[in-house]
């Protein structure tokens, strides 16, 4: 199904002959042209991903030779040029794999905070928390991963790291052509890129941008040129490293060079557990999804939820209460384990998923003052991708900046975006952050220390072999829409488009709302509110990624119509 849009600029075309070198990769894309398409079926491989370019790109890497993993660094690397909102080198993110020979594996390139951070650096002298200071501008980022967790799957590829850059590069140099929404979110953004940069970036625009404009991004694509030829010092290391700390020093940031050379990415064990005749295979701490989504899929899978059927009053209920008990736990228990023992093995256990659903009432109302943990959102502005290949190899990864455009500073002649990931902490207990969220000591700043995070990168095997591989961006309702997609296909049997597509909600514990979108039937909504529900409309929840794969080896990617989303396969 191909959908909303075509631009075409013929007359700025460029041609091999005029724009240098560029890879066999790049000459099957025009970023000048091309089309959303929301549903693709192929039998070779396929991409799912928040731009149309980005997905083409992890395609044509697969036409080339490359596996699901080759294709899934060269999706991340086109987004951090093509979707500037939330695609990223200056950010973090994780990876799960799910790869051909069986072995599952998740890396964990999320941001950490520099060694000059302490617990206390966003409050003034009065305790007050200042949280300004944690979500704009240069004290707000934290120090970035992307770049080391995707040579962390390069072990796991086919194809040089040369080849799978150099899309990007290309598209940051010569261009690509903008849609609607995008220079919507740009002209949005002027006043805080021109209040939070020192070096005024390529983003602004005397007169404002417009949909079929190019952006050119010089500066991104010399420093992508540096990732190119150098690898992780290209980075972390040398001209783009001296770039980012004379930033930091323009404007009181603490990212230092040894924060720089220092981080490294991590794989850790990751989180398989059953849900009847499926395993889910998520991504574990700092991610809360990994704690979350198996206590979620637990509690709901002793209840006659099918039955209740989608959408239905009593179906949202149940749904309701699960999250609300599961997000209790999350803002007390749940932070980075490498600096604090969180006891995942009870939370996730099957056990305890029954204890906390003994005081369940089907009829009416939870409260959130009465249920707390048993023994709040971050920024929307993430993105997801999904990628699967004939040979049986899927990688699901959700990457962010945290919020939209994260802390809006541009890192002077490199031409990248920081995160402002720091407000993912709880900068003072029971303090929310930008989106509402609420933790305690377990998720406190100390130097060094990840973040927690909501991403949830997921895949689900069925007779053992990838079936589903999912994500969303979309902050605190990204586990609950993950939740919810999976119950959608697994207990409704509803098709992948009405799964991803069809109307969400969600609920976090604080503030006790349930949060629907525009779509969410009336009728329930009013039922709800009679139980004794606060029901509160709200903009787009997430923006979610599938890709489903038959046991005959048909690949169905299907991309959210909440955006320019877009798949791509063959």
């Amino acid at each position: 199904m191909k959908a909303f849009f075509s631009y075409t600029l013929p007359l700025v075309m460029l041609c091999c002959a005029c724009s240098g070198p560029r890879s066999a990769a790049t000459l099957q894309i025009n970023p000048y042209e091309y089309t959303i398409q929301k549903k693709i079926i192929g039998s070779n491989g396929a991409v799912t991903s928040a731009h149309p370019l980005a997905s083409e790109t992890g395609v044509s890497i697969m036409k080339q030779g490359g596996n699901a993993i080759d294709a899934a660094i060269a999706t991340q690397l086109a987004l951090a040029v093509v979707y500037p909102g939330a695609g990223n080198i200056g950010g973090g993110g994780f990876t799960v794999m799910r790869l051909s020979n069986g072995t599952n594996i998740t890396i964990d390139y999320r941001e950490k905070a520099p060694a000059r951070a302490h617990r206390d650096m966003y409050l003034d002298k009065q305790g007050n928390a200042q949280t300004a200071l944690s979500q704009n501008g240069h004290l707000a980022a934290g120090v970035p991963g992307t770049v080391a967790g995707l040579f962390g799957c390069m072990k796991y590829a086919k194809l040089p790291f040369t080849k799978l850059i150099q899309p990007a590069i290309d598209l940051a140099e010569n261009g690509f052509v903008i849609t609607e929404s995008e220079a919507h979110d740009l002209n949005r953004t002027r006043d805080a890129f021109i209040k939070y940069n020192t070096v005024t970036p390529v983003f602004v625009k005397a007169g404002g941008w417009k949909a079929g404009d190019t952006l050119v991004q010089k500066d991104l694509a010399n420093t992508l040129k540096r990732i190119r030829d150098k690898g992780m010092a290209g980075f972390y290391e040398g001209e783009t490293a001296r770039l980012i700390v004379e930033e930091m020093k323009r404007a009181n940031g603490i990212i230092n060079y040894d924060d720089l050379k220092n981080y490294q990415a991590k794989e850790r064990e990751p989180v398989v557990f059953d849900y009847k005749s499926y395993k889910i295979i998520t991504m574990p701490l700092p991610s809360s999804g990994g704690v979350l989504l198996p206590q979620m899929m637990q509690m709901i899978e002793d209840q006659p939820v099918k039955a209740y059927g989608f959408l239905s009053a009593r179906a949202v209920q149940l749904m309701t209460e699960i999250e609300r008990r599961a997000y209790a736990d999350r803002a007390k228990f749940l932070g980075d384990l490498d600096f604090y023992k969180v006891p995942v093995k009870k939370l996730t256990s099957k056990a305890y998923a029954v204890e906390r659903m003994k005081d369940y009432n089907d009829q009416t109302a939870g409260s959130s003052e009465t249920t707390g943990a048993g023994l709040i959102p971050e920024s929307e502005e993430t993105t997801h991708f999904s990628v699967y290949d004939k040979s049986g190899n899927a990688v699901s990864v959700t990457t962010t900046l945290n919020g939209g455009y994260g802390s809006r500073t541009v890192v002077g002649g490199a031409g990248f975006l920081l995160n402002n990931e720091m407000d993912d902490f709880s900068i003072k207990p029971g303090v929310p952050n930008m989106y509402g969220a609420v933790g305690a000591d377990a998720n406190a700043i100390a130097p060094g220390k990840r973040m927690l995070s909501s991403m949830t990168p997921t895949i689900v095997l069925k007779d053992n072999k990838p079936f589903l591989v999912v994500g969303t961006p979309g902050g605190t309702t990204i586990t609950t829409s993950v939740f919810q997609t999976l119950i959608n296909i697994l207990e409704f049997d509803m098709s992948t488009e009405d799964a991803v597509n069809k109307p969400k909600f969600h609920h976090q514990w604080l503030p006790d709302e349930i949060f629907v979108e525009a779509a969410f039937p009336q009728p329930v909504r009013e039922q709800l509110r009679q139980m004794g529900y606060k029901v509160t409309q709200r903009g787009a929840i997430g923006r979610t990624e599938v890709i489903r794969i038959d046991a005959n080896g048909t690949i169905e990617a299907v991309a959210d119509k909440r955006g320019d989303d877009s798949a791509a396969g063959y």
